[in-house]
């Protein structure tokens, strides 16, 4: 289910004359639709490029039912669900099962630090209490937490957890995933990094979960079907042209520049919550010069 170009949704706000931040609904709604109009595979809401951590319960599940209406069945929603208590995790995943969503999508627990033991635990809770197919994701720069491949292994014993999105960047994790799941000929292997997207894939990667393609699903959703079919040639070039945009979009923490670039093509506010904050004029004019270079800004 969960294979090729898989964007990592933004989540649009918008500050109320109060001064608040809300969702900005209808900004959604036309991102989910731009994004499957360009061909898009699937798509995440409520992830780390979402900021999950500042939505409430409400406006969690509020994102998710959009985004899965929206999408009327025309791509699959994996809904980020993750949380460092596995009984919060396990109410959000079944919020989202609620809400409609074909999966959850689930961080490695940070701050806490498990054991392998603990991990293998956990996802094997939430999997279990959920009902739900389960995507473990490894992304130890924000948690303090990885998620060793022979612990992934073992978790791929388990028929509802169905795969792993892989954000070290490490392309020798990469192979030796692939060299540990080749029974597991259905678990996918998802890049969470944009900038080792192309190798990924020609390491047997199934797909990526991407940034990048909030701005550009076109690039990226054109890069893993190229691959897909045996396209190399089609695939590296279409890689090239995404590098500059990946280092554009994590000159500062995500999702800080994606919402800036978002913003700079009409499509959004640049509202984040609090403590992450807009990009500063100087930032922003040298993300539009890169934008409007790679053909992405008029």
């Amino acid at each position: 289910m969960f294979r090729g170009a898989i964007t990592a949704l933004i989540t649009p706000m918008r500050r109320t004359a109060g001064g608040a931040s809300e969702l900005d609904e209808p900004a959604l709604v036309a991102l989910v639709e731009a994004q499957i109009a360009a061909g898009i595979h699937g798509l995440v809401p409520c992830g780390t490029t979402g900021e999950a951590p500042t939505l409430s319960a409400a406006e969690h599940v509020r994102v998710v039912e959009l985004t899965v209406k929206t999408a009327r069945r025309r791509v699959p929603v994996l809904a980020g669900a993750g949380a460092n208590d596995t009984a919060h995790a396990i109410e959000l995943a079944r919020a989202c099962k609620a809400a409609g969503a074909d999966g959850t999508l689930q961080v490695t627990p940070y701050y806490n630090k498990p054991t392998q033991a603990g991990l293998v635990a956990h996802f094997r809770a939430i999997a279990e209490a959920s009902g739900l197919p389960v995507v473990v994701y490894n992304v130890p720069g924000r948690t303090g937490c990885d998620l060793l491949p022979e612990t992934v292994a073992a978790l791929a014993d388990d028929p509802k957890i169905v795969g792993i999105k892989e954000a070290t960047g490490d392309l020798n994790r990469a192979a030796r995933l692939r060299e540990l799941l080749a029974k597991r000929r259905d678990f996918a292997l998802l890049s969470g990094d944009d900038f080792t997207v192309f190798p990924f894939l020609a390491l047997g990667g199934h797909g990526v979960i991407s940034v990048t393609s909030n701005v550009a699903p076109q690039w990226v959703a054109g890069l893993c079907d190229a691959a897909a079919a045996g396209r190399w040639d089609e695939a590296r070039a279409l890689h090239d042209r995404h590098y500059p945009l990946a280092r554009a979009l994590f000159s500062q923490p995500n999702p800080i520049p994606v919402k800036a670039a978002m913003a700079l093509q009409g499509r959004c506010s640049d509202d984040l919550r609090l403590p992450l904050v807009p990009l500063d004029r100087p930032a922003r004019e040298g993300l539009a010069d890169t934008l409007r270079t790679l053909g992405l800004l008029s």
